[in-house]
């Protein structure tokens, strides 16, 4: 991690700016932040020296004053005023006052710090702004440093501590998978969308770059992505499942780049849950990326396709077309996921549920997004080995798209 390069200074002797992040020279990993996240406010703190053994230390009266550097919080001071337009306040978090306000309501006791006897702490309010700024521009940490006037390493560490807060207090409510209830009523949401019955939850799966891992690269290695923009691609993938409004249900966070879908859905928990008997008699949409089975529904992929499989995949693609969707307004909002990040690998998971999470509470709150921050999302499906896992599946299948077509709700897209 980049930090600026502090050097003691004598009494008496004025206090060193710190070597500019631009400047190119070359870091300590040990700064003053990394010891004290909340020591980024100028201070002068009387203390009274004892005398080193045999008189050679300062008088008892000698006073010292420690400096601590000065940083311009100019620009936050601004978007923390009640007069700063909501415009504006939307374009640099990606929300609106009222959520951020909810989101310093729900994590406040979670992130706040005491103060110390040298220094104040960093308001609940800041730390949970140096964080979703982060997050939603994707801005390096020395960006975002001098934006609020903070150190870059407090600024990685409160990232990481607003983003494991969200996940311990947040997910657990506002994550979930939909109880009985909540499940007939996406099944009529997704019914009256595409005609399929017993739909609770649309499912995709997309790829997260990151900067090439020290073990198992080849593992991370992303061949599609590599070969499509000809530039050596690294990734983790994010397996969601999503209802009616795009709001997920079910995520599975982390695993290798270069693991198709198929093997991402077998590894997650939901596929052990399904396992367990956890879903019965309905239905999980996914793409041509995933295996047909008894509960994970997904189009026909051989040719020479009838009309009723035609009318299939027509409906089909518009349950699809939920998750994808939602996905594209989930690294739209959260520009942090179109970058390579420099955060450790094994805290990738928790800043990426974060974000999840942070989704859910924009979509369920109706946060608008900027069409400038459309974003088109591009992962490439592969088809699996065994497409067909199941006899019944397929029954079940043929049988859709045989309605579909003959109670006239295949639409005309495929004539």
């Amino acid at each position: 991690m980049e930090t600026p390069d502090r050097k003691r200074k004598r009494v008496g002797e004025p206090a060193e700016a710190d070597a500019s992040p631009l400047d190119g020279r070359k870091r300590s990993s040990s700064s003053r932040e990394s010891g004290d996240s909340d020591s980024d406010t100028l201070t002068s703190h009387q203390a009274t020296s004892s005398s080193a053994a045999g008189g050679g230390g300062p008088s008892p009266h000698h006073h010292r004053r420690l400096w601590v550097k000065d940083r311009s919080r100019d620009w936050w001071d601004r978007c923390n005023h009640p007069d700063f337009p909501e415009v504006e306040f939307r374009r640099a978090f990606r929300m609106g006052r009222a959520t951020f306000e909810y989101l310093c309501e729900e994590l406040g006791a979670a992130v706040a710090k005491e103060d110390t006897t040298l220094r104040a702490a960093i308001p609940v309010r800041q730390r949970v702004a140096v964080c979703i700024s982060r997050l939603a521009t994707g801005d390096p940490l020395r960006v975002v440093s001098k934006r609020f006037g903070l150190g870059i390493s407090t600024c990685h560490k409160l990232v990481l501590e607003v983003c494991s807060a969200i996940r311990t207090v947040l997910m657990p409510k506002l994550l979930q998978w939909p109880d009985p209830t909540a499940a007939a009523a996406a099944a009529r949401r997704f019914e009256v969308l595409s005609g399929i019955p017993n739909v609770v939850g649309s499912m995709y799966t997309t790829h997260i770059p990151i900067i090439a891992p020290k073990v198992s690269v080849a593992a991370y290695f992303n061949r599609r992505h590599t070969e499509r923009n000809q530039k050596t691609s690294y990734s983790i993938t994010v397996q969601g499942v999503v209802d009616p409004d795009g709001v997920f249900t079910d995520v599975c966070i982390g695993w290798p780049g270069s693991m198709p879908d198929e093997q991402v859905l077998e590894k997650s928990a939901l596929y052990q849950r399904v396992i367990g008997g956890h879903l019965r008699n309905q239905w999980i949409v996914g793409g041509a990326g995933y295996p047909l089975m008894d509960w994970v529904l997904v189009p026909y992929t051989q040719k020479n396709l009838t009309w009723a499989q035609h009318a299939f995949n027509e409906k089909i693609g518009e349950v699809q077309r939920v998750a994808k969707e939602a996905f594209a307004r989930l690294k739209g909002r959260w520009g942090y996921l179109q970058k390579r990040t420099e955060v450790k690998l094994q805290d990738l998971p928790v800043v990426l549920g974060a974000c999840c999470v942070l989704h859910n509470i924009c979509e369920m709150r109706k946060e608008e997004l900027e069409p400038e921050l459309c974003y088109e999302l591009v992962d490439d499906e592969m088809l699996p080995e065994n497409g067909l896992r199941s006899v019944s599946a397929m029954q079940a299948r043929d049988t859709i798209a045989h309605n579909l077509l003959h109670h006239g709700l295949g639409g005309t897209a495929f004539l």
